[in-house]
């Protein structure tokens, strides 16, 4: 499949819409009192509502919560990025596999990946291939209670893997500490912070270390429905680069109790290696034992 500038903003057009969406939505929502909201208990039928599919995608932070013991979890979706002489397509996909209440094994990579870059005499080159993958664990360290955050913990490993122009040199990782904390349950507001260090490989196959940032404020106007803001921070973002720093927002909409939705936009505010902008469009199912 052969990129176009009229795909991406054909993406851009239904994630936006998505976006304004889900705001009218949210306006909505809040301008409602509903007696579940006033405080009142809720109703026998009523209680399988806590039971709803916990997705880590769109957002740049991961959560801190698993999805329990036997369960399976995928979150896919496409995603398009505009560079400085590079657009770029892939198919992220994250699959878990729940082992216990507190741990889950995770698979995640970007998988098809095509890429359209020009060169400064304007000759443009195409290339497709399978991007490097991830085997990891994430454990849930502590429940959310009075005046704190739930914990999360998340390791990564990927093997030095992938075809064509994609193919890596070096096993690479990293590990990240994840939180997820109601601040204003009167607002709705919340955040989920990430913060950690990692080993990655540059465009010239040299190793680096760096350490790793990430914040999503989430609104929540009720529990299938979830506007975001967050921001993403990687320092360095190569061997002896730049501080690399994304912004983004979207919107995430659970239909039913296993699908979620998802939809979100953002750029790059600093750095040479942020996409300026991208664009992105998901789904993530799962399946309860």
């Amino acid at each position: 499949m052969r990129m176009t500038g009229k795909s991406f903003h054909t993406t851009v057009q239904v994630a936006v819409m998505l976006l304004l969406a889900a705001i009218g939505s949210s306006v909505t929502q809040a301008a409602q009192s509903p007696a579940r909201q006033q405080g009142k208990p809720a109703r026998p039928e009523e209680a399988d509502e806590n039971d709803l599919i916990d997705a880590d995608r769109p957002g740049i932070a991961d959560g801190s919560s698993v999805i329990g013991a036997r369960r399976v979890q995928v979150e896919t979706g496409v995603q398009e990025e505009v560079h400085r002489r590079e657009h770029l397509f892939f198919v992220p996909a994250l699959i878990r596999l729940g082992i216990s209440d507190r741990l889950e094994f995770r698979v995640e990579g970007n998988t098809f990946t095509q890429t359209s870059d020009t060169d400064p005499t304007g000759v443009t080159r195409h290339v497709s291939g399978l991007a490097p993958f991830s085997l990891g664990l994430k454990y849930h360290i502590a429940d959310s209670g009075a005046g704190h955050p739930s914990l999360g913990v998340i390791v990564r490993v990927f093997p030095a893997w992938g075809t064509s122009d994609f193919h890596t040199h070096h096993v690479t990782g990293d590990l990240r500490l994840a939180a997820d904390w109601a601040f204003a349950p009167q607002l709705k507001l919340s955040l989920n912070p990430n913060v950690g260090v990692g080993i990655y490989e540059d465009s010239h196959g040299k190793t680096f270390a760096t350490g790793l940032f990430a914040l999503t404020l989430n609104y929540l106007p009720r529990k299938r429905l979830n506007p975001f803001i967050d921001v993403g921070i990687e320092a360095p973002e190569e061997r002896n680069g730049r501080v690399a720093v994304i912004i983004d927002t979207g919107v995430a909409y659970i239909v039913g109790h296993n699908v979620q939705l998802d939809a979100s936009v953002g750029t790059g505010a600093h750095g040479q290696t942020p996409p300026h902008p991208f664009a992105s469009l998901g789904v993530s199912f799962r399946r309860r034992k």
